[in-house]
């Protein structure tokens, strides 16, 4: 039984059109579903992803107008790292972030830049054989776009007590300073650093959770396995595009470990994902409320195309 990489990573945002045109216009990543906080359903829940909305590609955020902006701390994902295909892929989103207005620092074959909020992101060159897992976009050549995540960093005061759940546990392997989740088709890098002096403030521009990916049926053995671990795993729940638990791994970060599957095309075509407000069946006889509460978005995709 092995998590195959990362599923996908939560982050929260203050406004819901300046994210969706970083991210899905200067990025180009699709935005493969525009629903709601399943918990909250009055606030977006955006999903950005490669063409398919696959696992291992998904970024996605929460909007809370108005927050204020959050900051990074000890038990908290600092930074979100990327594969890209080549030192000219790196070249290409240097000039295409500057000419956006945003500035970024090359060092050999990474490039690290922040989101209007703050978030941190680092491109790198990709050194494994996954698939690529690339959106369409029509400034964005398909050999130059962002090809899926490669890591995830955390800040932690105490890294130690955290490596027996990784590796015993959930079957992190050691490498080069990190920790891999591997399965049979897709991994993904796990890290921590020395945290600031200050603490972490949740608030627009900081990652909520990171999710890790399980085949479906083994979901419910991994959750016997973190409770037996004593992590305290929540109940599975369906999230209708997936199925998740969480728990707190010793550090602090808030960890998920959701399924491949169903996936965001169960409730609309595949070439319209993210061009229209979806709701799960539970939530969808409180249509009529929750849409005139949310602010329209343009999707700078479907104007451009």
């Amino acid at each position: 039984m092995k998590l195959e990489g990362i599923h996908h990573i939560t982050a929260i945002t203050a406004d819901a059109q300046r994210n969706v045109d970083f991210y899905a216009g200067l990025l180009g990543l699709r935005l493969v579903k525009k629903t709601v906080n399943q918990d909250q359903p009055s606030v977006y829940h955006l999903f950005y992803a490669d063409e398919g909305g696959d696992p291992g590609s998904d970024l996605t955020f929460f909007e809370f107008p108005g927050t204020p902006p959050g900051r990074a701390g000890a038990g908290m994902v600092h930074r979100i790292v990327w594969r890209v295909g080549s030192s000219e892929a790196l070249d290409f989103w240097a000039e295409r972030l500057r000419a956006g207005g945003h500035e970024s620092q090359r060092d050999g074959d990474s490039l690290r830049f922040s989101d209007p909020e703050g978030l941190d992101h680092q491109l790198v060159v990709s050194q494994v054989a996954d698939q690529p897992l690339i959106a369409e976009h029509p400034e964005v050549p398909s050999e130059l776009a962002l090809q899926g995540f490669d890591a995830a960093r955390a800040y932690s005061a105490d890294p130690e007590r955290s490596l027996p759940r990784l590796e015993d546990t959930l079957g992190f392997k050691p490498q080069d300073g990190a920790w891999e989740a591997r399965g049979d088709s897709r991994g993904g890098r796990w890290a921590y650093d020395e945290p600031p002096a200050e603490s972490g403030l949740q608030g627009a521009g900081s990652v909520h959770h990171i999710a890790w990916a399980s085949l479906m049926d083994d979901h419910e053995a991994w959750r016997e396995r973190v409770a037996e671990a004593g992590l305290n795993p929540t109940p599975v729940i369906d999230r209708f595009y997936f199925r998740s638990i969480y728990f707190r791994e010793p550090s602090g970060v808030l960890f998920e470990i959701a399924t491949i599957g169903p996936g965001f095309a169960v409730d609309e075509p595949a070439d319209e994902l993210g061009q229209h407000l979806a709701l799960p069946p539970f939530l969808e006889d409180m249509r009529d409320k929750i849409e005139p509460i949310l602010t329209p978005i343009e999707n700078p995709r479907q104007i451009k195309a």
